[in-house]
């Protein structure tokens, strides 16, 4: 894997670059030695790339980088005067008056402040950033390709950030009544591009069926790249070489898929396949395992590794197994190559180990890697800067983390029974309708879909009764049954709106496709906001029964079993 690290520390692999293909060249020609076949497509994609940029605040000009998806300010560049605007959450933006200002904003560049800001006129923004580092981000809210409807999301501004000790000081200066007008200059490369996208597939000798897992991770980087994601597609070749010694023991196919639009493209690659793939995925995956940023110096802390709740228990076994460290169980966040959801397929992992908390030199923390409480503190210092270099990789570390990967994956391409808990997915959800049913009182009436839950938490258990004791020759149609009740309960689990349509790249509430019903629990009843609320409660309640009743249909039960 070192070896590996060594060829990817050789270039800068930007979104549709010439470099980039060549790296994947590399990746075509490993796994091709291993005896696995590849396809290598080109597809269109709308990727943004981050040039120069400048900051004039009088005679001062401190450090600064524009960020991918940043609007282009022009040769003159934009001014106006600087307001300071908080984080940029949307408390900060109904008590500040924005329109035709640059705004000051705390922390690291993000698509959720940078929309807030679009949304309320502002001409530009200035993140502080959480270090003394600057760090590439993109900013669009997007997910994926944009469609006519989503351009409106993409910023309307030029988007900045400044080392942590001048916005400080910048800020200090606007706290103590001092007016300051700035002159901001960004130039960023934003259009439609040929990227590459790399599919292998590892054939079983003898599979049970067609059906098959997903490993994958993104290739293209900010600057080298090698933790991120150097270091995840290493794993990912050595994952596949010990796979391909083992065909005769898998029962499912795996399949690997490299991306480009990660950080260029807000998962541009892995969105594009999911569409044009919708049907097969369908069909025939049966779990995505994603990677990301492993094997660092110091990322030492494991318990925040994600997973749907079908998966949690082979997380955990896998973590506690290769690493002797415990999982605490959070759910997947929004973030990464996860554009699986909505096809309704189960996820596993995204990053694995984090520095510790306290840990001054980390920076990647919650507000990136998702909520609750944390025991790790992200990623390392050099977590998208120049500094992502080949002297941050420890080999202990790495091969701890794709001893995890390969222990996870391992069982999902060799149990006869998929390791599914289905089980623990049912009573999340029974869990969300009991608090809702309780908050909306005499608001709503919930309490059908209520009970249809309550029934397919019957349905489920004797189903894993009658699977205990089951023959080898069942485990198809047991298979089956699992998979049929993750399409129906992933995409209410992950997704908002339309199964086809991504939402956009912003956190979420669990199941946020009953977020209409918590506008109703909290609204004043028989105001506006309530009865817009009710409309698109009681059609959340809809869906909600329909996924009931595609659960129930896969396990062959009935609501009136």
């Amino acid at each position: 894997m070192m070896r590996h690290l060594e060829e990817f520390s050789r270039r800068v692999k930007l979104s549709g670059s010439r470099e980039e293909l060549e790296s994947f060249g590399y990746l075509r020609n490993q796994l091709e030695s291993y005896g696995i076949s590849t396809n290598l497509v080109l597809h269109d994609a709308y990727i943004s790339l981050p040039g120069q940029a400048r900051i004039a605040i009088g005679d001062w000009a401190p450090d600064c980088i524009t960020h991918s998806f940043s609007r282009s300010s022009g040769p003159r560049g934009v001014g106006g005067e600087l307001i300071y605007a908080g984080a940029g959450g949307p408390d900060d933006f109904a008590r500040t008056d924005a329109q035709g200002k640059i705004v000051l904003l705390e922390g690291i560049a993000n698509p959720a402040a940078s929309l807030r800001a679009s949304q309320a006129g502002a001409i530009g923004q200035i993140h502080i950033s959480p270090a003394k580092h600057l760090y590439e981000m993109c900013i669009s809210s997007v997910w994926g390709n944009p469609t006519p409807d989503q351009l409106e999301l993409l910023p309307r501004t030029v988007v900045l950030s400044v080392r942590n000790s001048d916005g400080e000081a910048l800020k200090s200066r606007l706290l103590n009544g001092e007016a300051v007008s700035a002159v901001l200059t960004a130039e960023v490369d934003t259009g439609w591009r040929k990227t590459p996208m790399l599919e292998a597939n590892l054939e079983a000798d003898h599979p049970l069926d067609d059906s098959f897992v997903l490993f994958s991770g993104h290739h293209d980087t900010w600057y080298y790249g090698v933790m991120d994601n150097g270091s995840a597609n290493a794993a990912m070749l050595e994952a596949a070489r010990i796979f391909a010694l083992h065909r005769q023991d898998l029962r499912r196919h795996l399949r690997l898929c490299f991306w480009s639009g990660h950080s260029h493209g807000r998962y541009s690659g892995s969105s594009w396949y999911a569409d044009v793939k919708f049907k097969e995925l369908s069909t025939r995956c049966v779990a995505h395992v994603n990677i990301d940023s492993i094997g660092a110096r110091g990322n030492t802390v494991l318990s925040d590794a994600l997973s749907s709740n079908e998966l949690y228990a082979l997380a955990a076994e896998a973590v506690s197994a290769q690493a002797n460290q415990k999982i605490d169980g959070h759910r997947m966040s929004r973030a990464g190559d996860q554009s699986f959801w909505g096809i309704g397929i189960p996820s596993i992992f995204m990053a694995m180990g984090e520095q510790p908390a306290g840990n001054g030199g980390s920076v990647m923390g919650p507000a990136i890697g998702g909520g609750g409480a944390r025991k790790g503190a992200g990623f390392g210092w050099w977590w998208h800067t120049p500094d992502d270099t080949l002297d941050k990789i420890d080999p202990e570390l790495l091969v701890r983390d794709t001893s995890i990967y390969v222990h996870a994956i391992g069982r999902l391409l060799t149990d006869e029974i998929l390791p599914l808990d289905i089980q623990r997915q049912v009573n999340a959800l029974q869990g969300e309708l009991t608090s809702l049913a309780q908050a909306l009182e005499d608001r709503m009436d919930i309490k059908p879909v209520l009970q249809s839950a309550g029934m397919l938490g019957v349905a489920v258990k004797r189903f894993q009764e009658a699977a205990k004791v089951a023959s080898r020759d069942d485990a198809t149609s047991i298979n089956r049954a699992l998979i049929g009740v993750t399409r129906a309960l992933v995409p209410i689990d992950y997704t908002r709106g339309s199964r086809f349509d991504p939402d956009p790249a912003l956190r979420q509430n669990p199941y946020p496709v009953l977020d209409p019903l918590r506008s109703v629990a909290t609204a004043t009843v028989g105001s506006d906001q309530f009865l817009f609320a009710s409309v698109a409660a009681r059609r959340a309640v809809n869906r909600v029964a329909v996924a009931i009743d595609e659960a129930l249909a896969a396990l062959g039960a009935t609501d009136k079993d």
